[in-house]
């Protein structure tokens, strides 16, 4: 008999999912939740997303855009039709049938995991979980939170995992600024607390999303394959960029063994070193895996030490700016350095993480007189100092004692900055086709 409540409550959620009836909630309208949000309301849903900060659910109900990889005017159309709106009211939560929980996951000063957000969340969620209701959590984690955390604290309102509720993980898989693939057309992999929380949960990404909705056998599996989406690149570019430190050493341009290195058709996948590595992902998601095996008596010596290598990029750049520099007899102490771009990749707004935060402050430390340029990044705080874009022109670039490209934007005009930059470290290899004894890499 319970087993027949049991599909009998999914089934009606699936048949509201397939109706386009299922009221969907997303718990988090930055990077992942406001792409997805809007996703959902173009395919037909009505969704409420939910966030703290108040300016941003007053944009987004004003169809106002602040992520680079919502069109615009997709925003700006459901929020007209209503099909989307924004509040900081959990009590809305009461008249949703689907809640995707997409907070931030960070880690803190000793690099352990703060899940605090994805608790506080759910333990909203519990005040106002209801029988047929689907929870999700998209949030990058270590293998174990949704059962561990999630499922006691919903489980815990008396109410039954894979009777009464339905429980899933699918990580969010966002590449800001990638010109192919989307939200809408990146394959989604989901796992379920059981067999009927992942039948739902995946339904519901295949009423919404274009592509492929890959099954696996549990929370944990999902958990685990997104930290090793992660892990992969990280431990990758750090190979890139010890190979980067190696070729200079012997006198090698390293950019041209990769591209002679790309010409396999097998075995060998191009990874790119630079300044460091940034955004949200990369520098933080190892760390999750490195907490949780622990308790398992595990050390994970690969990913530690591919973590030591990327961290130690942006004291190597500035340590390379100090080199380049004193070719020519001035110290760093007192030079002008001009940074070309704040954020971790190009073309994209997106800060967090960024590496050149990091060689900003050393150059400061070290004395340096820093100015940047991004056409992304208007201004922005740091360490409580206030830093503001100025113009890539003839004066800032002659004025300048070196200057730096840490990010290769496409809006940046390279000829204007190789034609009036007196030195130049580009660590991009944005200026690969001119050879110029001004021009160092790393």
């Amino acid at each position: 008999m319970k087993e027949q409540i049991q599909n009998k409550i999914a089934e009606e959620l699936i048949k509201k999912i397939k109706n386009r009836e299922a009221k969907i909630g997303v718990i988090g309208l930055g990077y992942v939740g406001l792409p997805l949000a809007v996703e959902k309301a173009k395919a037909g849903f009505k969704v409420t997303g939910f966030d703290v900060q108040e300016k941003k659910v007053e944009m987004v109900n004003r169809g106002i855009n602040y992520i680079g990889d919502v069109v615009d005017d997709d925003l700006k159309k459901m929020v007209e039709q209503g099909f989307l709106k924004a509040t900081k009211d959990y009590d809305f939560i009461k008249e949703l049938d689907i809640v995707t929980i997409c907070v931030p996951t960070p880690i803190d000063k000793y690099k352990q995991p703060d899940l605090s957000y994805v608790e506080n969340t759910t333990r909203e969620i519990a005040k106002r979980l209801k029988q047929g209701m689907l929870v999700v959590l998209e949030s990058t984690t270590y293998p174990g939170t949704t059962e561990e955390l999630l499922k006691p604290i919903l489980e815990s309102t008396g109410l039954k995992c894979g009777e009464d509720f339905f429980l899933a993980y699918s990580p969010e898989r966002v590449d800001p600024g990638n010109k192919i693939y989307k939200t809408k057309n990146t394959p989604k992999v989901v796992g379920g607390a059981t067999p009927t929380c992942t039948k739902v949960a995946s339904e519901l990404y295949k009423n919404v999303l274009e592509g492929e909705v890959f099954e696996v056998s549990s929370p944990k599996v999902a958990e685990m394959e997104k930290i090793y989406e992660n892990i992969f690149r990280h431990v990758n570019i750090a190979l890139a960029n010890e190979m980067a430190l190696l070729c200079r050493k012997m006198g090698i341009d390293v950019w041209e063994v990769i591209e002679a290195a790309k010409t396999k058709p097998y075995g060998f996948m191009p990874f790119y070193p630079g300044p460091g590595i940034g955004g949200h992902c990369i520098p933080v998601d190892p760390y999750y895996l490195l907490w949780k095996a622990r308790e398992y008596d595990f050390h994970t010596k690969f990913i530690e030490l591919a973590g030591e290598i990327n961290e130690y990029m942006p004291k190597y750049t500035v340590e390379r700016a100090a080199e380049i520099l004193n070719e020519i007899g001035k110290p760093l102490n007192g030079s002008k350095v001009f940074i070309l771009g704040v954020t971790y990749k190009k073309d994209i707004d997106d800060m967090r993480e960024s590496p050149v935060l990091k060689m900003i402050g050393l150059l400061e430390k070290s004395g340096a007189k820093v100015t940047y340029s991004d056409p992304y990044v208007p201004e922005f705080i740091h360490n409580g100092k206030l830093y503001k874009s100025v113009e890539i022109n003839n004066e800032n670039l002659q004025s300048s004692d070196l200057v730096m490209i840490t990010t290769d934007h496409e809006k940046f005009d390279y000829e204007l900055i190789y034609r009036y930059s007196p030195l130049i470290l580009d660590t991009r290899n944005a200026l690969r086709n001119i050879k110029d004894p001004k021009i160092f890499k790393l």
